[in-house]
């Protein structure tokens, strides 16, 4: 056991908090009362790079309970919380990461979570595949497989299998019924907004808010908005998610219209440049921004960066930029007006660095199909194309009944005779 962190002193309260999420979590409660009797990944090493809060603690340790060595860090510098990573650490495992790495430090943690040359990785975003095909390929001589958790990083992926380079199978975790439907949406919409709301002190009710791509995350950030009492402009690429939005009650626009009207931007896209300085420009003084998307470049930061005229902290988790408006004083010898926008977390997933993530029944859902998928990558190891893998409608169908015992819900079951009709082309 090594670990990388900030002080091991902070372990009590980050076990407390492990404690809390595992007393809402039944259904990853339930796999490790199962597996850590059979232990089935037993002389397995697993190196894992999630956002690492007590959430993701919890699964790291049900995986050890099944006789995994577990070696882990986080997905994103500003989502690590200390105290989660020293209780970690204090329990044994190997722990490289802290709450406001720098570049250069996060990617050290992130080499240091593959050097032991892992059997199978759990990824969010990439950045374990990513270092294991570009700077660090020696250290993927024993991996079998491996799970991605997000929809960046199986875009990443898919581009990867596209160019006939990616090394080793990976389950896209993200893309199961029992992930997408739930933690994207369910998930997304309220930790987005319990973020905003937290770090502005401000009322929802009233404001325009613009959310930029109509994906599930983006149709629970709106879905939520307007629950909240907002008027919702959506901007889409996709003519298809646009109709969607419309017909859902919003407003739907491209980006040079909306960004004149929102109060709030929201971007949850998995793409770059979204909301742009131009557009900044365009925007009412005072305007909030946020991603919740995996990286901090849909909200141009670069850019804004280094045009903004000076910038300073608004508040806990918000920076305020002062930048050149689009339009000028009447009096053409005067100075441009300028205006300010604020950003939330630095324009990094908004839901988690600026804030406590999604809900811990959520993640039940989502990690317990991670904990499956991995169990999968294990028993087939060898059998399965260096790929991205979809995961099973049995590990769908076996987490999505896990979640309704738990709540104590009971549902019906096709006769033999109606599962006879539904696979029956003559229905006479």
């Amino acid at each position: 056991m090594s670990y990388d962190i900030r002080d091991i002193g902070l372990a009590p309260s980050g076990h407390r908090k492990i404690e809390w999420v595992k007393n809402n979590m039944p259904i990853l409660r339930g796999l490790e009362e199962e597996y850590s009797k059979s232990k089935p990944f037993q002389g397995l090493r697993i190196s894992l790079s999630v956002h690492l809060e007590a959430k993701t603690a919890y699964l790291c340790k049900v995986l050890t309970s099944a006789g995994a060595d577990m070696y882990v860090t986080g997905s994103n510098s500003l989502s690590t919380q200390d105290d989660v990573a020293a209780a970690l650490a204090d329990d044994g495992l190997s722990v490289f990461a802290y709450h406001g790495a720098t570049d250069e430090e996060y990617q050290r943690h992130i080499e240091m979570c593959l050097e032991n040359k892992p059997h199978i990785i759990i990824d969010d975003g990439g950045d374990l595949v990513s270092l294991l095909h570009t700077k660090r390929p020696d250290l993927a001589e024993n991996v079998i497989g491996g799970c991605e958790e997000t929809t960046t990083g199986v875009i990443r992926l898919k581009a990867m299998e596209n160019e006939g380079i990616l090394k080793f199978p990976m389950v896209a975790v993200n893309d199961a019924d029992c992930k997408y439907l739930f933690d994207n949406r369910y998930g997304t919409g309220q930790s987005t907004w319990d973020s905003i709301m937290h770090n502005t002190n401000l009322i929802v009710a009233s404001k325009t808010v613009v959310v930029v791509g109509y994906g599930w995350c983006g149709r629970g950030i709106a879905m939520r908005a307007a629950s909240l009492g907002a008027k919702v402009i959506v901007c889409e690429v996709d003519p298809v998610k646009a109709i969607e939005a419309k017909m859902d009650g919003h407003d739907v626009m491209p980006m040079r219209r909306a960004a004149k009207l929102g109060d709030i931007f929201v971007s949850a896209t998995g793409c770059c440049k979204t909301i742009t300085v131009d557009y900044m420009r365009m925007m009412k003084d005072g305007a909030i921004l946020s991603n919740a998307g995996h990286f901090n470049c849909e909200v141009d930061m670069a850019d804004l960066e280094e045009k903004c005229i000076r910038k300073y902290e608004a508040r806990d988790n918000i920076t305020a930029y002062v930048i050149e408006a689009a339009e000028e004083k009447d009096d053409a010898h005067s100075d441009k007006v300028t205006k300010t926008v604020n950003v939330i977390g630095e324009g990094k997933l908004v839901n988690i660095a600026a804030s406590n993530g999604h809900p811990a029944e959520i993640m039940d859902m989502s990690f317990a199909v991670q904990f499956l998928s991995a169990l999968y990558v294990k028993d087939n190891a060898g059998k399965l194309p260096n790929k991205v893998i979809d995961v099973s409608s049995e590990i769908d169908s076996v987490v999505a009944l896990k979640r309704l015992d738990a709540w104590g819900i009971e549902i019906d079951e096709l006769t033999e005779e109606q599962k006879a009709y539904l696979n029956s082309w003559n229905l006479e």
